[in-house]
């Protein structure tokens, strides 16, 4: 199982940004993936979840009506849309997915935005 997120970097705040989610090694369309963020000094904290289907969301409420998750199941990838986004985002964002009982992780992509 392997998980690779791009499209971090840095913005400037009310920016934009798109994260994606390469997945590999497992039928990545029976999962539902999950995105997370940790900002340095701070525990983790999910973002944002999409079932399998990508028919159903979980949106944290610090982000909700600014981040939009997606799938496309033929590209095996999430994506993580990031509108207006606030120098409180700013965190190593990484993707998740749970197998067996056993979580997967990526390395993560560093997501900077300046005030």
């Amino acid at each position: 199982v392997q998980l690779m997120e791009s499209g971090g970097g840095l913005v400037q705040s009310g920016g934009s940004l798109r994260l994606s989610c390469a997945a590999s090694g497992f039928t990545f369309s029976n999962y539902r993936i999950s995105w997370y963020r940790q900002a340095p000094g701070k525990e983790r904290e999910l973002v944002a979840r999409i079932t399998s289907s990508g028919d159903s969301f979980y949106y944290a409420d610090s982000v909700k009506g600014r981040f939009t998750i997606s799938r496309d199941n033929a590209k095996n990838t999430v994506y993580l849309r990031m509108d207006d986004l606030k120098p409180e985002d700013t965190a190593v964002y990484s993707c998740n997915t749970a197998l067996n009982s056993q979580n997967y992780w990526g390395r993560g992509t560093q997501v900077t935005v300046s005030s």
